[in-house]
């Protein structure tokens, strides 16, 4: 453990501040998202600027320390916190800040997508940001940025323009295509091997301020045919349009039909960014299937839209996810789906098919590091219960769901969507495995950052 004289060393250093076991806010900084994650941190370091993440790195290294990176959201595989080591805390870190004429902005890396959107929105521009207002900016980005606006704008790296970053030795740099290329290639998808980023720089688009939203809600018992009304409305859809089916259960509130709460539904929820009025003939699809509890197909702003699943996954509940990439939605993997919805266990669990294609196929896999450009389809079966007793059982029925889903998929998976268990660096990057294990020895030889997905630097031959 390290001395209070030591600690003091570090904290006269910092504009921030360091919280330490012991301290009254230390449960509260050493906490995650992910209630299954309970690690004991020697320090958590609230930095306020890129020279103290800087001096804190230095810090842990020179003390021998294992470090971990926490961005302002999620991370579902718990690798925002260490055991025994450094917490380098970036989430006082959130300014956010835009130029209008040249449609771009600037977002610490402690930043959540609701910062963002506050303020893009204001001018009526937006950047693809997931689909939880809450995510952080940082662990989206680097694994690559999955969301609404992924079909009609690209993924979060497609628009990504720069990177500030704080290499293994202490070392701030600017990424982009002219200054380290190597670098901001691996960053756009390859996950935070290889330093810590304090801010990006997005690309933004015009964007609403309001969109065309439709939420169609469907009893299990007609999952074959919503799922077949989801994939009907994909193939072939226009760049504006975005749609994710949910396995689900029915939340315990107006205006869903009280004879319903807590079963399973199958939710078909999308929006349409091209004008309003030309969007409510897209989703007729999605209607005409039997008898839906709940249909709603209404303009809405995008920055509430944003914020409309936020509450289904509360903080402190547990979690545990797992992934596939599919390059079709065929016969097969649909009839997998709908025989597990039943089965749903855990009464925040979902099974979320996201619909890619459009700007996202249209990307070189060997332009950034991401390499699943050619995947029409995102699975991710996302655990979430509330009591400790249910770990076993729920984990064990995530990773039932994840194999019989397996014959149909790419073997692939999307890494921010890997569980903490996940060693699958192959899956996650594909065939750019190899050059981003060159980007890790050129930039992380000793593998400082070793807490995040399973890469190990190797020098080219």
């Amino acid at each position: 453990m390290l001395d209070t004289a030591t600690i003091k060393r570090l904290a006269d250093t910092l504009d921030g501040h360091v919280i330490r076991p012991g301290d009254e806010a230390y449960d509260e900084a050493r906490g995650l998202w992910n209630g299954m994650i309970d690690r004991r941190p020697e320090a958590v370091v609230r930095c306020a600027s890129a020279s103290d993440v800087a001096r804190t790195l230095r810090f842990a290294r020179a003390e021998g320390l294992p470090v971990a990176v926490r961005g302002g959201g999620h991370g579902v595989a718990g690798r925002a916190s260490v055991e025994g080591g450094v917490v380098i805390d970036l989430s006082s870190m959130r300014d956010v800040t835009v130029d209008v004429e040249a449609r771009t902005a600037r977002v610490e890396a402690g930043a959540t997508w609701a910062d963002v959107d506050r303020v893009t929105q204001a001018h009526g521009l937006a950047t693809t940001g997931g689909i939880d207002s809450r995510t952080g900016v940082g662990g989206l980005t680097l694994g690559g940025g999955q969301g609404w606006l992924a079909r009609r704008h690209g993924l979060t790296i497609d628009n990504l323009m720069a990177v500030d970053l704080v290499t293994a030795d202490g070392t701030l740099v600017h990424a982009c295509t002219n200054e380290h290329s190597d670098l901001f290639w691996a960053l756009r998808g390859g996950s935070g091997n290889f330093g810590v980023a304090v801010a990006f720089t997005y690309r933004l688009h015009p964007v609403g301020p309001e969109i065309l939203t439709a939420q169609v809600y469907y009893p299990v018992e007609d999952a074959a045919a919503a799922l077949r009304a989801y994939r009907r409305l994909i193939d072939g859809a226009p760049d504006e349009l975005a749609c994710y089916a949910l396995i689900m259960h029915v939340p315990p509130v107006a205006p869903f039909p009280e004879d319903r709460f807590g079963s399973v539904a199958i939710a078909l929820v999308g929006c349409w960014f091209g004008p309003v009025d030309e969007g409510a003939a897209r989703f007729e699809p999605l209607l005409e299937v039997g008898d839906p509890m709940l249909s709603a197909v209404v303009p809405m702003p995008y920055e509430t839209w944003q914020r409309s699943f936020d509450a289904g996954t509360p903080d402190g509940a547990r979690y545990y996810y797992k992934t596939h990439y599919l390059r079709e939605l065929s016969d097969g993997a649909l009839d997998a789906l709908v025989e597990l919805a039943p089965g749903l266990e855990g009464p925040l669990s979902m099974v979320g098919i996201e619909g890619l294609g459009g700007a996202v196929a249209r990307v070189d896999p060997a332009a950034t590091a991401f390499p699943h450009r050619d995947a029409a389809f995102s699975v991710g079966f996302w655990g979430g219960w509330l009591d400790a007793s249910d770990d076993a059982s729920i984990r064990a029925w995530v990773r039932s769901a994840w194999q019989d889903v397996a014959p149909f998929a790419t073997g692939g998976g999307y890494v921010n969507y890997m569980d903490q268990d996940d060693e699958r660096a192959t899956s996650a990057f594909g065939r750019n495995l190899a050059r981003l294990q060159e980007v890790k020895a050129r930039y992380d030889p000793e593998d400082v950052f070793r807490g995040n997905q399973l890469l190990k630097p190797q020098p080219a031959p």
